[in-house]
């Protein structure tokens, strides 16, 4: 019995594997991937006419209804040839407008239709060219409430391309 003990004092404890944990890392988080160059640079664009057509609708509004108002005085009232002369200023200045606005519609679409990283948006703005001829021709044959509602079509259009296009802000 005393060599057995002896024994077991010469016994040197086994290490046993100790299985190490991990340090805990915080879950990954997805990358979120920037959409391509053209992509967000005609986000951009329809960004910027978006908000010069917001801003001449909303400026439109009276303007038309008051020209309106005095071609219809003119027709039935003697006015006074200054605010003739006017009103037929203010009736040019909102044509000439309206061709500007045209333009960088026209512009636009032309770059959705041309470039295939943005063919996939075309379907939402497409037309807007058609509807900015229509509401150049409204306002050139006097009808300039009716062009301001046509414009606001525009404004939509727009509108829906934007809420299609994926932003590129992080």
């Amino acid at each position: 019995m005393l060599f057995a003990v002896a024994a077991e004092a010469q016994r040197t404890p086994t290490k046993r594997p100790t299985t190490r944990t991990p340090p805990r890392t915080t879950p990954r988080t997805t990358t979120a991937t920037l959409p391509p160059l053209d992509v967000r640079a005609a986000r951009v664009k329809v960004s910027n006419q978006y908000h010069n057509i917001s801003a001449f609708v909303s400026r439109l509004g009276p303007i038309a209804q008051n020209i309106e108002a005095i071609d219809n005085e003119a027709r039935t009232k003697k006015l006074r040839q200054e605010s003739i002369t006017n009103n037929e200023t203010a009736k040019q200045k909102v044509i000439a407008a309206i061709r500007g606005l045209r333009e960088g519609l026209v512009s636009l679409e032309t770059e959705f239709r041309t470039k295939p990283s943005l063919k996939q948006y075309l379907s939402s703005i497409q037309g807007i060219t058609t509807l900015a001829g229509q509401s150049e021709d409204s306002a050139i044959a006097g009808r300039f409430v009716a062009a301001n509602s046509t414009l606001r079509s525009i404004q939509q259009k727009l509108s829906d391309t934007l809420a299609l296009m994926p932003n590129a802000e992080l």
